[in-house]
């Protein structure tokens, strides 16, 4: 039997479908792995929280040897600083308009914050919120390696990093996100290349104004494993902690590694050769396609083929798999951060299935 239905049945009557379950032992493992790498290659952990938005999680993170950790907005940054937290970086280019002026603001006077900026007009907004305390906030200049999302040419790196400079504000070095990586296995390794070359012409950029950067910042969790060059400093994996079918298809983890899923149960069989769980887009988003499945179970070759809000439909593979009305299983989700946002918390366990906690999924809802 697989290691996930094996705690699941350990837990079936104390847990209401659907839920998400975390094996704590394989979370902790995932986590010293990542810092043993790191360690190994020199470079300084700085885990995005937004896959799990936990406080405990982070806590974990940061114990096993994390510098700080990065947010995705200033909600997260502010959930977390609430928490104790006070190395952050929010790796986003923020505009800071409305309150979240005064929130960074705040959040600087508490906290070793940076933040990414990625254009002229940003900087600007960031030193006005600012005021007379612009020396408080590090801006960390974010350079697009081929992902095609936000981020601005290596070259102008130095630019963006004066005109930071002049308005009071500390340009701290660049980052950038090699998201291209995650389109097939053969692309991993070609997205780190492109992600270190990018790094490297952004840190000349900034070198010929004269200044040499504090942090050149890497990630993600599919391309982690390749970003050991010499330029990088610091690496911002986040999915790595619980991983998912993504990561696995990837080869970026393996299925032991997995250490999040999400208990659903059998609702419905009237449909030849198909079952239905109560897991649908409420649960696990919308990632996937009918070709690649929405989700599959764990230790079969059964995938989510389709999803309505609070229907999954799973097609039943020949063979002896064949799920009754009232069964609980393992769902393994395409990719794992889509669902923290749809729990208030977790349900933690190991892989015995013997514990069982809960742990508050602390930033859920905070998206600004």
């Amino acid at each position: 039997m697989n290691r996930l239905q094996r705690a699941l049945d350990a837990l079936v009557e104390r847990v209401d479908t659907p839920a998400p379950i975390i094996l704590a032992d394989v979370m902790q493992d995932n986590i010293d792995r990542m810092q043993a790498f790191a360690t190994r290659n020199g470079l300084d952990v700085r885990p995005h929280v937004k896959t799990h938005k936990c406080v405990e999680i982070g806590r974990r993170q940061v114990k096993a040897g994390a510098v700080g950790i990065t947010a995705g907005n200033v909600g997260e940054a502010e959930v977390f600083a609430g928490a104790g937290f006070d190395d952050i970086f929010i790796a986003y280019p923020i505009w800071a308009a409305g309150t979240k002026g005064p929130r960074i603001r705040r959040l600087a006077e508490t906290t070793r914050l940076r933040v990414g900026v990625d254009n002229f007009a940003a900087i600007d907004a960031l030193a006005d919120a600012m005021g007379d305390d612009a020396d408080r906030l590090q801006v960390v200049v974010e350079v697009d390696c081929g992902a095609r999302r936000s981020g601005a040419p290596a070259e102008a790196a130095g630019d963006l990093a004066t005109a930071a400079r002049k308005r009071g504000l500390v340009p701290a070095g660049v980052f950038t996100y090699p998201g291209h990586g995650s389109s097939g296995p053969e692309a991993r390794k070609s997205a780190a290349q492109d992600q270190e070359a990018t790094l490297i012409t952004a840190v000349r950029s900034l070198s010929a104004i004269g200044i040499t950067p504090e942090v050149v910042s890497a990630g993600s969790t599919p391309t982690v494993e390749f970003a050991t060059n010499s330029v990088i400093t610091e690496i911002r994996p986040g999915e790595y902690v619980f991983n998912d079918l993504n990561n696995m298809r990837l080869g970026a983890c393996t299925e032991d590694q997995i250490a999040l899923f999400v208990a659903g149960t059998v609702v419905s069989d009237w449909v030849p050769d198909q079952v239905i769980l109560d897991v649908g887009t409420k649960v696990l988003g919308r990632e996937g396609s009918p070709e690649r499945g929405y989700g599959g179970v764990a230790g079969t070759t059964a995938v989510l083929s389709k999803l309505n809000e609070y229907h999954g439909f799973l097609p039943l593979p020949s063979g002896d798999f064949s799920p009754s009305v009232g069964t609980v299983l393992p769902v393994v989700p395409n990719h794992v951060c889509p669902i923290v946002v749809n729990f208030e918390e977790y349900i933690v366990t190991d892989s015995t299935g013997t514990s069982l906690e809960r742990w508050p999924v602390d930033a859920r809802g905070f998206l600004n």
